[in-house]
């Protein structure tokens, strides 16, 4: 699935709630996640952050990127690393099958895609456990967190929907 150009600008909007990046600190993000949450971080600089805040992912997905520059994976303890291709601007069925797998086993997962991870915060809102909360950034805005809950998932549904 392709994002066609006309739904660019509406992505921009968090799908969640937005954490300034000056409130980005291990209370302030730490004090809104649910004790018993299924935590997922989506992207390298936000999966490094929350490990450095001692928030373990029990699912991160990353590229080895930050706004577009090579960096080092994220550090953390992972008990199983898949992996996955997904170009920019595309969520395919390959990263699709990767992350209804990963949230399958036992945690901490890490997916690690060669392409681009941005839109699978899409896909992880559909598939996610209940009690799940997204991580993700906004760059040079902050941090989004999602509770995912069915009103999310039908947005992320729908947003994929009109994917080509």
């Amino acid at each position: 699935m392709r994002l066609p150009e006309n739904l660019r600008s509406g992505l921009k909007k968090p799908l969640g709630v937005l954490i300034p990046d000056y409130e980005v600190t291990r209370s302030g993000v730490s004090s809104k996640i649910p004790k018993d949450a299924f935590v997922i971080t989506v992207g390298d600089a936000t999966t490094d952050k929350m490990i450095s805040f001692g928030l373990s992912p029990s699912l991160s997905i990353v590229d080895s990127l930050e706004k577009r520059t090579k960096r080092d994976l994220p550090g953390g303890y992972v008990k199983t690393i898949l992996e996955c291709t997904n170009p920019p601007a595309e969520i395919t069925e390959q990263s699709i099958g990767t992350i209804q797998q990963a949230l399958k086993m036992a945690a901490p997962v890490r997916i690690i895609v060669t392409g681009e991870e941005d839109l699978l915060v899409l896909p992880v809102a559909v598939y996610a456990p209940d009690n799940s909360v997204i991580l993700y950034g906004q760059p040079n805005e902050g941090l989004v967190l999602v509770q995912v809950t069915e009103e999310v998932r039908n947005k992320a549904k729908s947003i994929m929907g009109l994917m080509v």
